[in-house]
């Protein structure tokens, strides 16, 4: 087998096909993937992907690509880098990068981008295939490189990315050049980037469209200039454009005769006052109306006028079209002023010419030189084009240029009549002639855009003698052409008669040359009109060329012509780059022909114009140094002089272009070999003369031009040297060391700064470094190099800051060190101590800091390590001179500069940000330079440790700096790269430093200090945080620099291990910052700096025993640091786990754990609660992860101010979800914080800084405007007396008025405004999943206004998309506990409220009683049932037991929160039978108040009534109450239960009572239902009697016939939450629960078959009870066995109806109602006899004093021992009744004992009774089958305890049946005695309202809601409403009282309360706590 072998050259590939590595060890690969290949073997190769290095695997060869590639580092971490062009590299790493995010762009819906950038992507790839090719051109391969690169630049800006520094087109490697220069590269990038350069030159394009005009049918000609209306002259020739007759371009086809371009406008003509102006001629009849007929002759005659400013083309987009308006003159005579009648906006002088015209032109400025714009606008030019000149040359003149054109204005003319009566219509005609006199052709141009003709006809202006037309034409007549040519002008008046012929009457001329070859000069002629009426006598032109053509020129005797009237007036104007209009430059040219003129023309040369003399420059400079050549002596001094002029002459910027000329002149055509004797002779002479000179004006310009003499001296003795084989070379050395000394003498002159030698110095200096190059030509490196050191030394030293020659002096340095000399290594040892000097002064004075930064720049820009790191001798010398210079003085610069305030304008601080980056960079290349050499010098050269001291501070502050983010642009990583990289190195030597000088008894704070906090902040920045780069990225700055983030940390802990004692000073301070270190997510950097933490531990715990202060500073860091995003879980699990291992072994282990286990659990709410804010949370999670947070930092951390912060954050959310309860709730726990007092509190949050009792009143005043929000009236009254308090007792009226009234419009509310009844849910949040604030914990929810549970079911899946609904609410085991899922169990609970003295009272108000039902609620219940021992298929009743479950909260609902967790869960059983009365208790309580309601007429419709009623008699009659008879009351049950006696008694009065109240029902229904009712009604009536049989009930028994029933006007509502009926839940056996689920919530069967299917209503939902009725298929469905008579979670217990038992014949039935009495027929007083013995009553000022219990409103709701029916407590009173609860074992009767007799009146104690049972002794009491229970008192516990109903109608009021006082007739055994009360003697009871009742519900009125100032004293009495008392009915019988609900079984034996029971919940006196 073949062994796999390292490949030698094919290390580098491209997948070529995707390869799914289906094969052992195969690496998958995707088409275009580039591998490294590391081995081959048998046509496989084995590697990596280069994007994922880690993953290697083999793959086939057949595969792969293969590319040359360079390897790197070459063995076991070899690199390779491919052998291609730069660019190709980048491009592909790029598009890669570039493809992941283009991607995500279209995820996040940037569309725009999205697209832009696949446009771009595919341009790319494109040139990319073009280079990839290589057939490309040299030159276009580089615009294709350049077009690639500024792609990929746009698209990095675009997406963010780094900015690319590159030279050329390809990327620069930082290590291979200095950091100055990379500086530079990034700063000319980031500046090319932000604002590209203005361009000087610009360019106006105009394509003419159309003319839109409705009646031209003429052609036209359309005339385009540019005019400066400032100077009122045109600045462009004319563009000219021929339209046809229907207004559009003549020649379509040739676009450059519609298209032009005006070129060279500069910057100062786009100005508001410069306009396009556009004239239109029309071509046609002399009258625009004439008939055709009249002639044939063609007139050109104006039309119209249009004109636009080119500033308007500046803010237009690109390439508008315009619409110009055309106007046209008044009077035809002012034609020639129209366009400056309409800028002047002359209104009377032109109007429209037509509503409709317009000229449709498309306008655009383009910028840039014309070469540029040809590249950009490639398709404009290749199209066609033509090209408009501006009148003259442009701004600047490049050499060159060739142009030759003559622009010939006709201006106007003055004309004689001619003998007629009318003005003449003029029309000139121009032709040009040559020498011979013959017509030059197509030499005539009207304007670009159109050729040139042979003649030009002007406008002919209608009967005007004086015309003034104002027609521009140019004449390209070639320079040859030029001399003896000349142009004519023939004048015709067209007579508009006759044919129409056009009659010649003369002519002017004018020549172009005049005799000594000057042109015609420029400006204005008045030419002489010759007369001439035959064309035939033009014909010869020498025969008028003798006369004279121009009044100027005429001799002064000749006066004939002089006084000639008509005349010709035209404007001339040359451009020509060869023909010159200067007679003193041609006298100058042809010195040799007039040398006694060359005195005189030297002299005039400076008044020559400098275009005049470029033009002719070479030959003026062959004139001079002929001269000199020739006469030196004579004329040596003005030869200079002017040779002077013309060199300063080409420093001006609009002839800087011909520098390159004169230089060409030098080095090619200068043949003045002994010219430089001369030139330096007199060169010295001016020197010598500057300092005695009074005027140095002169001499500055000679030293202006130096740089130009040195180059003719330089060349002259190079060309000597040639010719003479380098003779006098010692004599021109001498020449020059004597010019050097003279120039060494001025520059060493000290003067005052402004004195003229001063400014002749800084002239020279500024010139100086110029001439090195030229000496460089003739002497050596050196030599130059001291000419150089000894002139620039020779300059004074002393720095004078107000001195200009020190900045010149600076700028000369900078020169010297960006000339070609210093570059030189030999030069620059020489040099460099001159520049190092002068640097050095002017950055101690922190003086042109700008010019300082270059030069260093510079100079650092050439040191440069070579490849392997060494450095030379000669550098590392370098290095060193400038470290001891200028190190110290870079950084207090840099300091400075860093410090000084930003106020400066924008401009100064743009320099300063300049200038900074700059000395950033000077000193970052210089660290870089510095060896171990170095650094160790460095250290050594200070003198004492107070300097290192200052220096190692100053260093350090100085890096600090260097890290912030704003030292550079964002997108400059590389630069910030190598920042780091340098930062790093140093530290490294330093550190060493550190640990030598300052440890141990010299330790110094500050450094350490200023050490940490540098290390800290360097790990923490950003372009370090590789996690966050994309992997290629990551990838190329590791195999870089490594992770320096990493390398750092380690430096820390070794610097940290190296402190010992020093330690503490830095606890707990460097806390925070190492903190924030460990939080970095690199698993190597925590690993090494979390064991610091135990170490500090450590350290704090031997100095103070503890370590709070570590502790403290942990959690106070961990909430800021983890808020801002840092930290994860991972962090939290590492931070946990090397601490514990850590502290293993120390003594204070313990509480170490302690610390560890806090903060853990402090990381685990801060990351869910970081978690949870993220955006697109739901608002619910954000609120409960914001409330364990909340709570941690109050209960384990005692954080105040953490703790207030998240009250506020908690409040915010709160309003944003609408919880304005909640709110309210939330700031009252900062509100309680607060006392009234007038303590002074910071600025805090939003709070400003203010007294407490101002802010406390703040806080109550939001809050009581948030409870009003929120509904909840009740405790903003509480909040609204407190308030009222507060300003009554500072006697502020004004607001405690206010304060009441709103007190008052809050009670208005609750009487007055509707409030939902909510909903509650318990939640189960199971599953690893979940957040730790949720996790395997249990809550209880109040559910949103009108959410039902299907919704909020929903709502929670929404909120945890990923949680598994659980579909059974059985008790999850740990499986589902430890699952790393999450699961949610939901289901609806019922409250159980807490207030039942407030529900239990008769004529409280239902919008009262709704508060107290839903607010403030601990417990929940939740009921399922199921059968226990075998079920009875016949009566499932008998085994149908109830499983409740009561949930305790932590905190009441509403709180802070919609939800709080489960504190206590309990289970008790509920027997069948207890099941049974609490099903029939209910229905009867529905029935009463349906029945209620319909009497107080609240009820709109009766059909609620009609089918309850119906419901519970169609029950009954088909053997609904039976079945319970059959259940409990057979004497089977009696012996095998005897301990359930009274309950069965009480199950038998709770059916003769329901019998009662149907009757009663009956009657009401009877007066009240609608006649189409009639028969349903019959029915039930019939039904009645039926069921009264089927009970056996012939008679009901006295204690039910007692008396009528008033029910209250209070309108019932349905009681959604009383108390639980059957069996206090800290009574009954707690037993392990079991749950079915949830099915069937409205079942419409009979309850025994809901039984046996055993289905729990488990999560039934309150509904309305019309809506439940209407659910239910029949009328006649159960009552019993229907959800909405029982609890909502109990499935009721009546027996089966008529489905489960056999029907009975109808026969049988029929007699059985026919046996029945109507309930008509029976005598409503009867009373039935009463078994007790009358002795035994007790006497009547007994009942309600002794013996009723009152409610203690001193006990806390909760722990009140609620009364059920089957467990009744007694409330003690303030006399001391002790209070009873229920025994966890078992359910007994305790004995009642007496109360001490109370001395109020019996009407007081009624105010809050609860039902009395008394306590009987089993041996005396037998219970009759149809007798009452002996204690039968007003059964107000039957309505309060009754569950909430789902959609029934329990009302929750006791008021059903409100007897008279006596009534109530339970009485207690005073003690010892056994023997029950008896029942007062009926007769002696009034069967109406008494009138001892009033005062007793004046006093029972319901205290204000939690009034817990005034819940103790009595209130005055309030008189009853009339509406409260119901006069007694006379038309239905009476309903019976409701019996009492006697519960023996769990009655306590004694009258002490179980210890075991929680104590009593105090009331609170704060809303929050209730």
């Amino acid at each position: 087998m073949n062994m796999w072998i390292p490949t030698e050259h094919e290390k580098y590939g491209v997948v070529l096909a995707s390869f799914r590595g289906t094969v052992q060890h195969g690496l998958p690969l995707e088409i275009g993937d580039t591998v490294q290949i590391l081995e081959k073997c048998e046509g496989w190769y084995r590697g990596f992907i280069l994007k994922n290095p880690n993953a290697k695997g083999i793959f086939p060869s057949s595969y792969i690509h293969l590319k040359n590639a360079h390897i790197k580092n070459k063995g076991q971490f070899e690199t390779v880098i491919p052998v291609e062009d730069s660019v190709i590299t980048e491009m592909t790493s790029t598009l890669r990068d570039w493809g992941a995010m283009w991607k995500q762009l279209y995820v996040k819906n940037e569309g725009d981008l999205f697209h832009r950038l696949w446009h771009v992507m595919n341009e790319i790839l494109d040139l990319r295939r073009q280079v990839l090719v290589g057939h490309l051109t040299h030159d276009r391969m580089r615009d294709v490189k350049q077009h690639i690169t500024a792609r990929l630049d746009w698209g990095n800006e675009q997406l963010g990315l780094d900015l690319v520094p590159r030279r050329e087109f390809s990327m620069v490697d930082p290590d291979e050049i200095s950091v100055t220069e990379l500086y530079r590269l990034m700063e000319h990038r980031h500046r090319k980037k932000e604002t590209p350069a203005p361009a000087s030159t610009h360019h106006l394009f105009v394509h003419v469209k159309s003319l839109m005009n409705a009646n031209v049918g003429e052609e036209l000609e359309v005339f385009f200039h540019i005019y400066d209306g400032r100077e009122n002259r045109p600045l462009s020739e004319r563009f000219f454009v021929r339209l046809n007759k229907s207004g559009l371009p003549k020649s379509p086809e040739k676009t450059e005769r519609q298209c032009t371009l005006f070129v060279d406008l500069g910057s100062s003509d786009l100005r508001k006052d410069v306009y396009i102006v556009v004239h239109i001629v029309r071509i046609g009849r002399m009258g625009a109306g004439e008939k055709k007929n009249l002639c044939s002759v063609q007139y050109r005659r104006p039309f119209g006028c249009a004109v636009v400013s080119i500033a308007d083309l500046l803010t237009a987009d690109s390439k508008d079209d315009h619409l110009l308006k055309v106007y046209a003159c008044n009077t035809e005579s002012e034609w020639n002023l129209i366009h400056e009648n309409i800028i002047k906006k002359a209104n009377s002088r032109y109007n429209l010419s037509g509503s409709n015209t317009g000229l449709a032109v498309a306008l655009q400025l383009l910028h840039g030189d014309i070469d540029q714009l040809r590249r950009e606008y490639m398709v404009l030019f290749t199209r066609g084009v033509s090209i408009t000149r501006k009148l003259g040359f442009s701004d600047v003149i490049m050499p060159g240029e060739m142009r030759n054109d003559l622009y010939v204005t006709l201006e106007k003319g003055e004309f004689e009549k001619g003998g007629k009566s009318v003005a003449r219509n003029v029309e000139v005609t121009v032709y040009v002639l040559d020498i011979d006199g013959q017509i030059l052709k197509s030499y005539v141009a009207a304007g670009s855009g159109e050729p040139g003709g042979d003649e030009y006809h002007s406008l002919v202006l209608y009967h005007n003698n004086s015309p003034r037309w104002a027609e521009q034409l140019k004449l390209p007549i070639p320079v040859d052409m030029f001399r003896g040519s000349h142009v004519r002008f023939e004048f015709r008046h067209c007579s508009t008669k006759d044919k129409g012929e056009k009659k010649l009457f003369g002519y002017s001329f004018v020549p172009l040359m005049q005799e000594d070859g000057r042109t015609l000069p420029d400006g204005t002629h008045e030419l002489i009109i010759h007369k001439c009426e035959e064309n035939t006598s033009l014909a010869d032109s020498s025969r008028y060329l003798k006369l004279p053509f121009s009044k100027a020129n005429l001799p002064s005797n000749n006066q004939t012509l002089k006084g000639i009237k008509e005349s010709f007036w035209i404007t001339s104007f040359l451009c020509s780059t060869k023909l010159t209009q200067n007679g003193d430059m041609l006298d100058l040219l042809k010195w040799r022909a007039h040398p006694e003129r060359i005195n005189d023309s030297l002299s005039k040369l400076k008044e020559i114009d400098g275009s005049e003399i470029v033009k002719f420059l070479q030959d003026t400079l062959d004139t001079l140094f002929g001269i000199l050549d020739e006469s030196s002596q004579r004329y040596g001094l003005k030869v200079f002089d002017s040779l002077v002029h013309i060199i300063n002459l080409l420093q001006d910027s609009k002839f800087q272009h011909f520098k390159p000329v004169m230089d060409t002149y030098i080095e090619s055509h200068f043949a003045g070999a002994l010219s430089y004797r001369d030139l330096i002779k007199v060169l010295k002479w001016y020197v010598d003369r500057i300092v005695d000179a009074e005027h140095q004006d002169h001499i500055q310009q000679v030293l202006k031009a130096s740089e130009y003499i040195f180059k003719y001296i330089i060349q002259s003795r190079r060309l000597f040297s040639l010719a003479t084989g380098g003779q006098n070379e010692e004599e021109f050395r001498v020449c020059i060391h004597e010019l050097f000394m003279s120039i060494r003498f001025f520059l060493s002159q000290e003067n005052k700064g402004t004195t003229p030698v001063a400014q002749t110095q800084a002239v020279f200096l500024r010139t100086f470094p110029a001439v090195y190059g030229e000496l460089l030509k003739i002497f050596t490196v050196r030599e130059v190099a001291g000419f150089v050191r000894e002139t620039l030394g020779s300059l004074p030293t002393t720095v004078n800051a107000e001195c200009p020659l020190e900045a010149v002096k600076l700028q000369c340095i900078g020169k010297t060190v960006e000339s070609q000399l210093y570059i030189n290594p030999d030069s620059r040892c020489i040099l460099l101590p001159v520049v190092l000097r002068v640097l050095q002064a002017h950055m101690q004075e922190q003086r042109d800091l700008v010019m300082c930064a270059s030069i260093l720049t510079s100079m650092l820009s050439l040191i440069k390590k070579e490849e392997n790191g060494t450095v030379e001798p000669v550098v590392s010398e370098e290095v060193e001179l400038i470290v001891e210079s200028l190190l110290g003085v870079l950084l207090r610069t840099i300091l400075e500069i860093s410090n000084r305030p930003q106020s400066t304008g924008s401009a100064m601080r743009l320099q300063f940000q300049d200038v900074t980056g700059e000395f950033v960079a000077c000193l970052l290349a210089l660290l870089r330079q510095m060896t171990d050499k170095h650094y160790q010098k460095l250290l050594q050269a200070f003198s004492s440790k107070d300097d290192l001291r200052d220096f190692l501070l100053q260093i350090f502050t100085v890096f600090r700096i260097l890290i912030r983010p704003e030292m550079f642009p964002k997108d400059w990583t590389v630069m910030r790269l190598v920042t780091n990289n340098v930062i790093i190195t140093t530290v490294l030597y330093l550190s060493d430093a550190l640990r030598k000088n300052f440890l141990n008894d010299k330790f110094d704070y500050k450094v350490w200090d200023s050490y940490f906090y540098l290390s800290v902040i360097f790990i923490n920045q950003p372009c370090l945080q590789l996690e966050s780069f994309s992997p290629s990225k990551r990838k190329k700055i590791l195999e870089k620099y490594g992770d320096m983030r990493v390398m750092m940390g380690c430096e820390i802990f070794s610097m940290w291990q190296n402190l010992g004692e020093h330690k503490l000073n830095f606890i707990p301070a460097m806390i925070g910052p190492f903190l924030e270190v460990t939080l970095v997510p690199q698993p190597d950097l925590r690993n090494v700096m979390i064991p610091i933490f135990h170490d500090m531990m450590d350290w704090e715990q031997r100095r103070s025993g503890n370590f709070k202060q570590v502790e403290a500073r942990l959690i106070d860091k961990l909430d800021s640091l983890m808020s801002e995003g840092k930290g994860d879980e991972t962090y939290r699990e590492l931070f946990n786990s090397i601490l514990l291992k850590k502290i293993e072994r120390e003594t204070w282990r313990e509480s170490g754990i302690s610390l560890i286990a806090t903060v853990t659990r402090l990381m685990e709410r801060l990351l869910d609660y970081r978690d949870c804010m993220k955006l697109g949370e739901v608002d619910g999670k954000k609120i409960g992860c914001t409330v364990s947070l909340l709570n941690f930092y109050k209960t384990e951390l005692n954080k105040e101010e953490m703790y207030i912060r998240y009250i506020h954050k908690l409040y915010d959310l709160h309003l944003k979800a609408q919880n304005y309860t909640e709110a309210s709730y939330t700031l009252l726990l900062y509100d309680e914080l607060l006392e009234w007092s007038d303590r002074p509190l910071r600025e805090f949050l939003n709070y400003p800084m203010q007294s407490e009792w101002q802010r406390k009143e703040y806080l109550h005043l939001t809050i009581v405007q948030n409870f009003d929000r929120g509904k909840c009236w009740e405790n903003g009254i509480i909040l609204c007396r407190e308030l009222a308090d507060q300003y009554e007792s500072y006697y502020d009226y004004r607001n405690l008025s206010k304060m009441r009234m709103m007190e008052a419009s809050l009670y208005d509310k609750i009487m007055d405004q509707q409030r939902l009844e909510p909903e509650f849910f318990r939640v189960g949040f199971y599953g690893k999943k979940f957040p730790f604030f949720l996790r395997n914990k249990e809550f209880v929810c109040r559910g949103h206004d009108y959410e039902r549970l299907e919704a909020f079911q929903q709502r929670m899946l929404n909120e945890f998309p990923h949680a598994i609904a659980m579909q059974h609410v059985n008790q999850p085991d740990q499986t589902i506990y430890q699952a790393d899922a999450q699961y949610l169990q939901i289901y609806a609970v019922t409250p159980i409220p807490e207030n039942q003295d407030v529900l239990q009272r008769d004529g409280v108000p239902d919008n009262i009683k709704s508060f107290y039902k839903f607010n403030h609620i601990w417990r929940f219940r939740y009921d399922r049932p199921f059968h226990k021992g075998t079920k009875d298929k016949e009566n499932e009743f008998k085994s149908l037991w109830v499983e409740r479950t009561t949930l305790t909260l932590v905190q009441s609902l509403p709180g802070i929160s919609r939800w709080f967790e489960v504190e206590k869960r309990e289970l008790v059983e509920v027997s069948p039978l207890e099941n049974a009365i609490e099903v029939i208790e209910n229905k009867n309580l529905q029935l009463r108040t349906l029945i209620t309601q319909c009497q107080s007429r609240q009820m709109q419709n009766i059909n609620p009534l009609t089918m309850c009623l119906n419901g519970v008699i169609d029950a009954a009659v088909n053997g609904g109450l039976a079945r319970y008879q059959e259940a409990f009351f057979v004497k089977d049950y009696i012996m095998n239960h005897p301990e359930d006696g009274e309950k069965i008694g009480r199950l038998r009065e709770l059916m003769f009572e329901q019998a009662h109240i149907l009757e009663y029902g009956l009657a009401v229904h009877e007066k009240f239902v609608p006649q189409d009712m009639r028969p349903l009604h019959k029915k039930l009536v019939d039904q009645f009697h039926l069921m009264k049989s089927s009970l056996g009930i012939q008679e009901f028994p006295a204690y039910v016939r007692a008396s009528p029933v008033h029910f209250t006007n209070g309108s019932p509502r349905p009681c959604r939450n009383s108390v639980p009926s059957i069996i206090s839940p800290e009574g009954g056996r707690t037993v392990a629960r079991r749950s079915y689920p949830a099915v069937n919530r409205y079942s419409s069967s009979s309850l025994s078959s809901q039984a046996s299917n055993e289905v729990s209503n488990i999560t039934g939902q309150s509904e309305s009870s019309d809506e439940v009725f209407n659910m239910q298929p029949s009328p006649s469905t159960s009552s019993l066995s229907s959800n909405h008579s029982a609890s909502p979670n109990v499935t009721s217990s009546a027996p089966s109806s008529a489905r489960g038992s056999p029907q009975m014949a109808e026969k049988h039935k029929h007699s059985r109602e026919n046996a029945c009495l109507s309930p008509r027929e029976r005598p409503v007083s009867a009373i039935f006899p009463n078994p007790l013995d009358p002795a035994q009553r007790a006497p009547p000022h007994q009942i309600g004093d002794t013996t009723l219990p009152r409610s203690d409103p001193n006990l806390s709701a909760p722990d009140k021992v609620r009364p059920t029916p089957s467990s009744w407590s007694l409330d003690s009173a303030k006399e001391g009744a002790p209070s009873f609860s229920d025994s966890a074992g078992k359910l007994l009767c305790p004995p009642v004992p007496p109360r001490p007799h109370y001395s109020g009146s019996s009407a007081k104690s009624m105010g809050s009774q609860s039902p009395v049972p008394t306590s009987r002794s089993p041996q005396k009491t037998i219970v009759p089958p149809f007798t009452p229970s002996p204690t039968e008192c007003q059964s107000t516990s039957l309505v309060s305890n009754s569950p909430v109903l789902s959609g029934s109608y329990s009302s929750g009021i006791s008021s059903l049946s409100r007897c008279s006082v006596s009534e109530a007739s339970g009485t207690e055994l005073p003690a010892g005695d056994h023997a029950p009360h008896p029942l007062p003697p009926p007769a002696t009871l009034p069967t109406s309202v008494s009138s001892s009742e009033e005062p007793i519900r004046r006093e029972n009125k319901t205290p204000p809601p939690y009034s817990v100032y005034e819940r103790n004293n009595p209130r005055r009495p309030v008189p009853l409403p009339h509406s409260l008392s119901i006069p007694p009915q006379t038309d239905a019988p009476a309903l019976p009282p409701k019996p009492h609900q006697l519960r023996t079984g769990s009655m306590k034996l004694d009258g002490t309360s179980d210890p075991r029971v929680p104590r009593p919940r105090p009331l609170p006196r704060k809303v929050s706590q209730l």
